[in-house]
């Protein structure tokens, strides 16, 4: 079978990508009377680029449909895109402002139309890029969050929720963008550590007879909002004063002091001011004590007219430095010191987050989460690794209602209308035409629903719910779900409350988590930092299947992995390694199929390499099964490149010698083919281009290998009692070729090597093999004697139980190899020396960084195995 010498990823990939399009390879098929396996994908924002995470969960989701589309289940992996309201309108926000224009001036309706053109231009560009990852997706059922049937789903939960009274509308804080100009949610805001001041400040106390109170705050341009203040009912400092008034520096405010537990009497003075506008832990406070809302920051950021004429218009900032200079000039300002707090920023934007009261809608997910906590408690869910179930629970039974409204115009819009004649507020799924109460004109409610709303649907909506479909009966509820750990919050949880509110049932039996993909230091990446991965860049580079090989070896359960570019350079040769055995084999195996054999036409090495199959195959099902891609991957791994590669292909290369026996040639032929076709399946779904190219060459092998058969446990067996003989084996050649090369023989040189071992079926097996071997070390002559001469000058080692000595007589000048190896010892012995010394010296251990002391005691340690490694040498060379 002809095949290229080289392997060209780029053409390769491109042409199997457009092979399975056509063939429409990855349809589920409800009629097919196959068990069915589902999983949706985690859906990628539309305005997205593939990234290096999105890399490694779809990666690990596509090895693991490919595997259970191979064993025979009819699998649907249902892809699609996300919406995702804010970043999408930013972009095109983005693209407005470059025309000189904004989205108010084009107006709401144009502004829509924009973004769908935006989306219709560019929205296929994750798309292709999974696609280009060989993501084998069921692509004729691809969703969009913003798709009629998906709105539709969305709009009878909203109703149907709101019905029943889970959805309610209320003034309540928020996390407000000023950047974005909507509320995100607290899982949004990004709190990141800044140096800032405290702020030490005196309240004077509401009547001549009290004494003032010292407050300390991070933000003194708030108290023109405060309405109280408070202390810790047990602080003795302050506990006459509850009950009390203190008056608000600049706006002669009277307020109430009041005791709370929330206070710390640890920080600053133990006494805070309460800010029910613009804090989230003081709006509690103020709804436990009744004061009153003022709110003195804005939408857009800057001071309202209730913050005073001296202030109003300023930006936060501009408003604290007055606010500053006016207590200190009024005598109230007592002190300022440097301050480290966590400050709350747009996740989208970076804008710094202000927290106001305003009117959302919510969801009351109390009552929904309690069947959802359930579920994992029971097992119906369970996490893997169950650790995450932990961190779930943690969020699960400390959830606060969830903030479902934004002040976009991307997403789907809340189906609430208003009649401004009668104030009734209609909640409908259809359209109303006119008020119910007075047949007035409604007007709908700005908002639209945060994306995570639409997204918690996902698992059913993508199947035709609310309708009772074919899919929705067969696929839901769904096998297994992949994601991260840093949206158990965002999506997972969501989903298996809708999931169980709407279906009944939970979404997913299993939750996969995979850790976040970090630079090879561990650190977040990010475009500022400038250490982020292209995927496409890496996989231009390295080929698509090395990628996903190293996403797989790396990924451990659960743990965060380390990446550097380079790590993909070592699954690139592995690639090559794959592709010029297999290359070999065709060359060697003509273009038949392989033919039966009988167990007695069996060699030593036939039985391992059929026996390594198939400890191969359990450790890659164990593997795969038990979510475990890091096992899977390093079993195929050692398998290919260690054992059939390096050892099997080796041991075979004299069977297809023209003076073989035909017979044996076959057995050869038939084995290399039978292996090489079971390995390809196996890794089929890690490296899916390279396999199903190879396998299209593969004589006896039809159609694709992306649905061929999974290799069955019955098509090898295991056999302990070859592999032990082989490991005996293997571990002789090797100690063979390692005393060659430390005794400096001349690599065209033959060599007579002398075997003894005490086990006599031990020496049974080498006398049986002693062709194989001298075949292997480059031998002119292997013997195995019943002891071997003390005073044979030999280079001598020991392996697996077998003495090994190789007679050096007439092989190197003895004279100048002792000299050699003497110089060679002095500057070994003079560097350990120095290296000895400096660990010696007390000071340097105590004060060196422990990686330098660490790296010192490794070159230590090497150095004095060199130099019993050398005196070995000396001594085998005998005395002069």
């Amino acid at each position: 079978m002809a095949i290229d010498k080289e392997y060209r990823s780029g053409e390769v990939e491109a042409r199997w990508i457009r092979r399975w399009a056509e063939a429409d390879l990855f349809r589920s098929d409800p009629e097919a009377g196959k068990e069915p396996f589902c999983m949706v994908i985690p859906p990628p924002n539309v305005t997205g680029n593939l990234h290096i995470g999105h890399v490694l969960v779809y990666t690990l989701h596509d090895i693991v449909a490919r595997w259970r589309r191979m064993q025979g289940y009819d699998v649907l992996w249902l892809p699609g895109t996300d919406h995702a309201g804010i970043a999408t309108q930013m972009v095109v926000e983005r693209a407005l402002r470059d025309e000189g224009v904004s989205r108010l001036e084009i107006g709401r309706e144009a502004f829509e139309q924009r973004v769908w053109k935006w989306k219709e231009t560019y929205g296929n560009r994750i798309t292709d890029a999974l696609k280009n990852l060989g993501s084998s997706c069921d692509w004729s059922r691809e969703r969009f969050t913003l798709d009629a049937g998906l709105s539709r789903a969305v709009r009878t939960v909203f109703v149907r929720l709101y019905n029943e009274g889970l959805i309610y509308r209320d003034r309540y804080i928020v996390n407000w963008c000023p950047g974005c100009r909507t509320a995100i949610s607290d899982l949004e805001t990004v709190h990141e550590p800044e140096q800032g001041k405290l702020y030490t400040i005196r309240y004077p106390a509401s009547d001549d007879r009290g004494t003032p109170l010292e407050v300390a705050t991070t933000r003194p341009e708030t108290l023109l909002g405060d309405t109280g203040v408070a202390v810790h009912p047990d602080d003795a400092r302050y506990r006459d004063r509850i009950g009390g008034h203190v008056i608000v520096p600049l706006v002669d405010r009277k307020v109430p002091i009041i005791g709370d537990d929330f206070v710390d009497p640890e920080f600053g003075t133990g006494v805070v001011k309460i800010t029910p506008g613009h804090d989230s832990n003081d709006f509690e406070a103020g709804q436990r004590h009744g004061l009153p809302v003022i709110l003195v920051i804005g939408t857009d950021g800057k001071m309202t007219a209730e913050a005073g004429e001296a202030y109003a218009g300023l930006d936060c900032h501009a408003a604290r430095t007055r606010v500053v200079a006016d207590l200190k000039a009024a005598g109230l300002l007592v002190s300022v010191s440097d301050h480290e707090h966590a400050v709350g920023h747009c996740q989208r934007c970076g804008t710094t987050v202000e927290p106001l009261v305003s009117r959302q809608w919510f969801v009351k997910v109390g009552p929904l989460a309690e069947p959802a906590i359930h579920a994992v408690e029971q097992g119906t869910t369970e996490f893997v690794p169950n650790s995450w179930s932990k961190v779930y629970f943690e969020w699960m039974r400390n959830i606060h209602d969830w903030c479902i409204s934004r002040q976009l115009w991307w997403g789907h819009r809340i189906p609430a209308w208003y009649c401004d004649a009668c104030g009734t507020t209609l909640v409908r799924e259809e359209d109303p035409a006119s008020c119910d109460g007075c047949g007035g004109a409604l007007r709908q409610d700005e908002d639209v629903l945060d994306t995570w709303f639409s997204s918690a649907l996902w698992p059913f909506s993508t199947m035709g719910w609310p309708d009772e479909t074919t899919d929705l009966k067969r696929y839901y509820p769904t096998q297994l779900l992949i994601t991260a750990h840093d949206i158990i919050f965002f999506w997972v949880a969501r989903m298996m409350m809708m999931g169980l509110k709407f279906r009944g049932e939970v979404p997913f039996a299993k939750v996969y988590i995979h850790g976040l993909v970090r630079d090879s230091q561990g650190q977040k990446m990010s475009k500022s930092k400038g250490n982020t991965i292209d995927p496409h860049e890496v996989q231009a580079r390295y080929g698509t299947d090395a990628v996903r090989f190293t996403m797989a070896i790396l990924a451990a359960p659960g743990n965060d992995i380390p990446l550097a570019p380079e790590r993909m350079e070592g699954y690139r040769a592995f690639t090559n390694k794959l592709w010029n055995a297999s290359r070999f084999v065709l060359m060697k195996v003509g273009d038949r199929p392989p033919s039966a054999w009988e167990p007695s036409e069996l060699t030593l090495a036939d039985r391992w390499i059929l026996s390594r199959a198939a400890r191969t195959l359990e450790a890659v099902d164990l593997g795969l099964a038990n979510y475990r891609f890091d096992h899977a991957a390093d079993a195929l791994y050692h398998f290919v490149w260690h054992e059939y590669c390096d050892w099997y292909i080796e041991w075979v290369k004299p069977d297809f010698h023209a003076d073989a026996s035909p017979d044996r040639t076959e057995v050869a032929r038939s084995i290399l083919l039978t292996v090489l076709s079971s390995l390809l399946r196996m890794l089929h779904p890690v490296m899916p281009f390279v396999t199903e190219e190879l396998w299209a060459k593969l004589p006896g092998c039809s159609g694709f290998a992306a649905v061929a058969a999974w290799p069955s446990k019955d098509d090898f067996t295991a056999d302990d009692a070859a592999e032990a003989q082989m490991k005996v084996l293997r571990q002789t050649v090797v100690e063979v070729r390692h005393l060659r090369a430390e005794s400096r023989i001349d690599a065209g040189k033959r060599i007579a090597v002398l075997l003894h071992a005490d086990d006599p079926d031990a020496a049974s097996m080498l006398r049986e093999q002693h062709g194989l071997i001298a075949a292997l070390v480059r031998a002119e002559s292997v013997s195995i004697l019943d002891a071997i001469a003390d005073d044979l000058v030999a280079a001598r080692g020991l392996a697996a139980g077998v003495q090994i000595a190789l007679p050096l007589e007439g092989l190197l000048d003895f004279a100048a190899e002792r000299e050699r190896i003497g110089k060679e010892l002095d500057k070994v012995d003079k560097e350990l020396a120095t290296r000895s010394k400096k660990l010696a010296n007390h000071s340097f251990v105590l004060r060196a960084p422990a990686e330098v002391v660490d790296k010192e005691r490794r070159l230590q340690q090497d150095l004095v195995l060199r130099k019993e490694r050398l005196a070995k040498n000396l001594a085998n060379l005998g005395s002069t």
